[in-house]
């Protein structure tokens, strides 16, 4: 189970390493690769030059000033409230869990990775690809009110993998597991009770 990229993680073990996973939730899949057309392969000396470019972009965004800044101004409320359409959600405690992984001493030099990563990934590692080899069951879930990735990304998800299930979440942004846990943990068990033959735990769910 993943959340955002978390589930773009999710998906890409469930292909490579499928004895490890038995089936996917994703909540959202965020890729754009899904909304433009599958490129044709690229010659070796264009692959290489694209690489030098975004490496040399990456490095120059002063990352180790602007995202300590934006951890300890109201930008980060700014971020918070693309991701969540409820604002009663953007409390203190929320605000302390973003920010304090944004402070630490690597966080930077891990974001400027993980765009450099995103950026140069094969074809192979793209969401399309990715749904079109899966062979598990997958469950996507998506806030009607996302802001960050907007649900009409979930109507190409199809195109790719025609048995997903697909249930787009009312009133919810970005962290539905988050907004609304109950509705959120309900869809999940449900999905796996009828598609990996898990039961319906009584205790408190999970979030």
């Amino acid at each position: 189970m993943g959340n955002s990229l978390g589930s773009l993680v999710a998906l890409t073990c469930a292909v490579f390493f499928p004895v490890w996973v038995s089936g996917v939730v994703a909540a959202p899949l965020p890729d754009p690769t899904l909304l433009m057309p599958l490129k044709r392969r690229r010659r070796p000396w264009r692959r290489q030059v694209k690489r030098q470019v975004v490496v040399v972009l990456c490095r120059l965004l002063p990352l180790e000033l602007l995202v300590p800044v934006i951890a300890r101004t109201p930008l980060l409320d700014l971020g918070l409230r693309s991701a969540y359409s409820d604002p009663s959600a953007i409390d203190i405690e929320l605000r302390r869990l973003v920010a304090r992984p944004a402070l630490r001493p690597r966080a930077a030099r891990a974001l400027r990775a993980m765009s450099i990563g995103m950026a140069l990934r094969p074809q192979g590692a793209t969401a399309a690809v990715l749904l079109e080899r899966m062979q598990q069951p997958l469950l996507v879930l998506w806030g009607s009110q996302d802001r960050l990735v907007p649900p009409m990304i979930s109507e190409r998800l199809r195109r790719h993998k025609g048995d997903l299930e697909l249930q787009l979440l009312p009133q919810l942004g970005h962290c539905p597991h988050d907004e609304q846990p109950e509705l959120f943990n309900r869809h999940v068990l449900g999905w796996l009770a009828r598609n990996l033959g898990t039961s319906q735990p009584h205790e408190q769910p999970w979030a």
